[in-house]
């Protein structure tokens, strides 16, 4: 809305065009909109919205957005804390890339992925892309807003040859809390031309499916078009200086 700057997190797991915490709510002095329902894939939670005149992200703008507001900051440390969340329908028109190694973010419309070409995964669902667990394969949701690398459900972690696991106590989901264990499993991970071996990996008996977080994705670009519904994780080229 003209003001800011404003510190937001970039979250794939986000549907819509994105969130407002409610300390930014209450900055700009917007009123309560609407109200919607938002889902962490294990419950679901009534939730106001709020409408954005224009949010600006290095230029690019999105104008009349409607967003979730919640109160995101009150359970995160300080050095943590974001004013809101783009989600992944601000990208819908172009070529999004997360280029991890070099801390960048691109948008284009120029350019784009081509099913069918090498590295190239589509999904249906965003962004449920196939992996494979040494030799089992599974679907993973590709979600850079979440702070691990795997969340495995118990039975596919078993199915994969996961071993004993320690406690890790609770990992708070968006609406809920669950109960993880904790292991390294040698994999190999591989998603597309992506691949990782002996990483540590959250367990839980009540999450629904594979997750693959930011510790994960981070040693790579993610490349996602959603005009042909597809991505890609690529090896990051060091940027010129």
């Amino acid at each position: 809305n003209g003001e800011g700057p404003f510190t937001f997190a970039v979250d794939t797991g986000a549907s819509g065009m994105g969130r407002a915490d409610a300390s930014l709510v209450a900055r700009l002095g917007l009123p309560v909109h609407g109200s919607d329902e938002t889902s962490d894939g294990v419950a679901t939670a009534k939730v106001a919205t709020v409408h954005l005149a224009a949010l600006d992200l290095g230029g690019f703008v999105r104008k009349d957005l409607e967003v979730i507001t919640r109160d995101y900051g009150s359970r995160m440390a300080a050095d943590a804390k974001f004013d809101g969340i783009i989600g992944r329908e601000f990208f819908t028109d172009g070529l999004f890339v997360i280029d991890y190694p070099n801390r960048m973010l691109r948008f284009t419309r120029s350019a784009g992925l081509t099913r069918g070409d090498t590295g190239v995964l589509a999904y249906k669902r965003a962004f449920r892309v196939p992996v494979t667990i040494g030799d089992v394969a599974a679907e993973g949701n590709l979600d850079t807003g979440a702070n691990v690398a795997f969340v495995l459900p118990k039975s596919l972690f078993e199915r994969a040859g996961g071993g004993e696991t320690q406690a890790a106590g609770a990992g708070q989901l968006m609406n809920t809390a669950v109960e993880t264990g904790r292991a390294t499993m040698a994999g190999p991970f591989r998603i597309g031309a992506a691949e990782l071996r002996d990483i540590e990996v959250r367990v839980s008996d009540k999450y629904p499916e594979l997750l693959v977080g930011a510790h994960a994705l981070q040693h790579f670009a993610l490349l996602i078009d959603q005009r042909t519904q597809s991505v890609a994780l690529c090896p990051a080229v060091e940027a010129r200086r």
